[in-house]
C-alpha cells in the first residue's frame, strides 16, 4: 500500500502505540507536561505491566463487558465502533484492512495489499487467497463488491462518505477491486476498516431474513437482548481456528457496573469511557488499551434558523462562557481530558492554532447584543437522566446562565429518544454529545459532522470554507498536509463555532491477567480471533 509519510516525532508515535509500556500519567520531565499531569493528563497505548504467559492455550470463554449492545449483527443496521457493539461485529465479518495503532497506518488484514496510484484517485485492493466465510464460500472480489454495494444500499453508516466519493468499484478478476474515486482520497484505507470492510457472504442478504454469515473468528451461537450474545469458535477461521471456544457479551448498564465485573472476575475484559471509572481502572493497575479520541465531550448547538444559534454571536458566547475545567471538575471531580482544543496537546493532530479563550465579558456583551436584536436569551438543553449527565446539565446551566442566558434542563432518558430528537426531528437548542474524531482518521468524522452536505450532520452547519478545508483534508497524502487543513478546519471553526469542544475522551479497553492476544484497530474495536486465557 502507497504509505503516508510518517514526518511526526516520537510523540505521535507513542500517542498511538499500543505496544509500547507507558504509564498512566504524563511524564513531568518539563513544564508543560507536568501542568497535564497535574490535570490528570495520560499517556496513550498499552498499560500494565502483563508478562509473557507463554504459548496460547487453548479453550475456555472470554466473557466482555461491552460499552454498548449490538442490538443487530448486520453492519447496516447499526455503527461498527468500539462503543457501538462494534467488537461483536468484527468478530464475525472481520476486516479487510486492520489499522495499526502502533505504526498509526492501515494494514492488510483480509486483504494482501492495497495500493493507490500518485494523487489517491484509484485504490487497488488484492485478496488473500483461500479464505472462506463461514458457510464454506469463497470470500473473493465479487463478494466484495456485492458487500459494499448492499452496504451502501442499505445505508451504512459511513454510506455518507462511501456514496459520493466513490466513482466506481470493479472486480478485476477473483482477487482484485479497483475503487476509483470522484477526487482524490488519501484516507479511503480507515473506510475498509470499518463496517464496510466487513465483507458478509452472499448467503447472509439473500433472502427475506438477514443472516450474519462472515468470514471473522466467531459465528454467532446465541443471543438474548439486553442480556447476553454468545460467539461461538470457527474452526475454519483463515488466520487459523481460533484459541478460545467462544466470547461472551455483556452489557452492564454503567462503566462503574462493567469495572466491577472485571474485578470480581465475572468479566475478562471491560470498556470504560467514563473519566472516574477510566481513572480508578488505571489506579487498579489494569492491563490494557488505553486510546484517544478527540471531541470526546461537546456541546452541539442547533445553527438551523429558528434556534438561538442560528446566530453567531449567541454560538461564540456560549463558547466564551463554557469552562470546561469547571465542567469536569463539577461532572467527573476534575478527571478525564478536558479542554477547548478541537484537538488536544496528546493528539497526532494537535494544532498550533490557539482556541477560544474563556471570556466571561466577552460572552456577556455578545449576549446583551443578540437580545437587542429581538434574542430573548432562552435556550434548550437536552442531556440524559443518569446521575453524570444530571451533574452536567447543572454544571453547563450555571455557567451560561451567569453570562445572561436562560437555561431550560430537557432531560431525555433513552440514548435513542436522544438520537431521535438530534438527527431525525433536529428539536433542540443544545445537547450534550460526542464527535469521538479518531486518530486513524480525523477527515471522517469531522467530514460527516460538518460538511453542508453530510446527511449526518446533526448541527445544521454550513460554512464554504469549512467545505474547501475538509476537501483539502480528503486528499492530504502527508501528515503535514493534512496538519495544515485541520489548522484551517480549527481558524473557522473558532470564526464561526459550529459547537463547543469541552473536552476529549480517554478509552480504556481493560483486560484481566490472565488475557492475551487482544489485538486493537481503529474506532476503539477490539479483534479477538487471536485472543487466549491462560490458566
Amino acid at each position: 500500500m502507497k504509505r503516508l509519510a510518517r514526518g511526526r516525532s516520537g510523540l505521535a508515535i507513542a500517542t498511538v502505540a499500543l505496544s509500547v509500556m507507558v504509564s498512566a500519567c504524563a511524564s513531568s520531565s518539563d513544564d508543560t507536561k507536568t501542568a497535564s499531569a497535574e490535570r490528570g493528563r495520560y499517556e496513550f497505548g498499552l498499560v500494565g505491566d502483563q508478562s509473557d504467559a507463554g504459548d496460547p492455550v487453548r479453550g475456555g470463554t472470554l466473557t466482555f463487558a461491552d460499552y454498548a449492545e449490538a442490538r443487530s449483527l448486520n453492519p447496516t443496521q447499526t455503527y461498527a465502533t468500539g462503543s457501538s457493539g462494534g467488537d461483536a461485529l468484527a468478530a464475525v465479518y472481520d476486516v479487510l484492512m486492520r489499522y495499526n495503532t502502533e505504526t498509526g497506518e492501515h494494514d492488510p488484514w483480509i486483504a494482501e495489499s492495497l495500493e493507490s496510484n500518485d494523487d489517491f484517485t484509484e485504490w487497488t485492493l488484492t485478496l488473500r487467497g483461500g479464505v472462506k466465510f463461514s458457510d464454506g464460500t469463497t470470500l473473493d472480489a465479487d463478494a466484495v463488491v456485492a458487500s459494499i454495494n448492499y452496504f451502501m444500499e442499505n445505508r451504512g453508516s459511513d454510506t455518507a462518505l462511501l456514496a459520493p466519493n466513490v466513482k466506481s468499484m470493479k472486480a478485476t478478476d477473483d482477487a482484485t477491486v479497483v475503487f476509483t474515486m470522484n477526487s482524490a482520497w488519501a484516507k479511503f484505507p480507515s473506510m475498509l476498516a470499518q463496517g464496510a470492510g466487513m465483507i458478509l457472504a452472499p448467503a447472509a442478504y439473500a433472502g427475506a431474513e438477514f443472516k450474519p454469515i462472515g468470514a471473522g473468528p466467531f459465528t454467532l451461537d446465541s443471543y438474548a437482548p439486553a442480556e447476553e450474545m454468545v460467539l461461538k469458535a470457527n474452526k475454519s477461521y483463515w488466520k487459523g481456528e481460533p484459541n478460545l471456544d467462544a466470547i461472551r457479551f455483556i452489557w452492564p448498564l454503567s462503566d462503574d457496573a462493567k469495572l466491577a465485573a472485571l474485578n470480581d472476575e465475572s468479566a475478562d475484559v471491560a470498556y470504560l469511557r467514563n473519566p472516574v471509572a477510566v481513572d480508578q481502572a488505571l489506579e487498579e493497575d489494569h492491563v490494557g488499551s488505553l486510546q484517544l479520541t478527540s471531541f470526546g465531550n461537546i456541546l452541539q448547538i442547533n445553527n438551523r434558523e429558528g434556534h438561538p444559534g442560528h446566530d453567531v454571536r449567541v454560538r461564540k458566547a456560549i463558547a466564551l462562557a463554557l469552562d470546561p475545567e469547571v465542567d469536569f471538575e463539577r461532572t467527573y471531580g476534575g478527571k478525564g481530558l478536558p479542554g477547548n482544543e478541537l484537538f488536544p496537546a496528546e493528539s497526532t493532530w494537535s494544532s498550533s492554532v490557539e482556541p477560544l479563550t474563556i471570556d466571561e465579558a466577552e460572552a456577556k456583551k455578545l449576549v446583551e447584543e443578540a437580545k437587542a436584536d429581538g434574542f430573548d436569551g432562552t435556550v434548550r438543553y437536552m442531556d440524559g437522566t443518569d446521575p453524570t449527565s444530571r451533574a452536567e446539565s447543572v454544571a453547563t446551566k450555571a455557567l451560561l446562565e451567569r453570562v445572561g442566558f436562560k437555561v431550560d434542563i430537557e432531560g431525555v432518558a433513552s440514548i435513542a429518544d436522544q438520537i431521535q430528537k438530534i438527527y431525525v426531528e433536529q428539536d433542540f437548542d443544545l445537547s450534550r454529545g460526542a464527535t469521538s474524531v479518531s486518530e486513524s482518521d480525523p477527515y471522517q468524522r469531522l467530514q460527516t459532522s460538518l460538511s453542508s452536505t453530510s446527511p449526518s450532520n446533526a448541527l445544521g452547519y454550513a460554512n464554504p470554507d469549512m467545505d474547501a478545508a475538509l476537501v483539502e483534508l480528503q486528499a492530504a497524502g502527508t501528515d503535514d498536509a493534512a496538519q495544515t487543513a485541520i489548522d484551517k478546519i480549527v481558524t473557522i471553526w473558532n470564526e464561526t463555532v459550529p459547537a463547543v469542544v469541552v473536552g476529549a475522551n480517554a478509552t480504556y479497553i481493560a483486560w484481566d491477567q490472565d488475557v492475551h492476544g487482544m489485538v486493537s484497530t481503529s474506532e476503539q474495536m477490539m479483534l479477538l480471533g487471536e485472543a487466549w486465557k491462560s490458566q
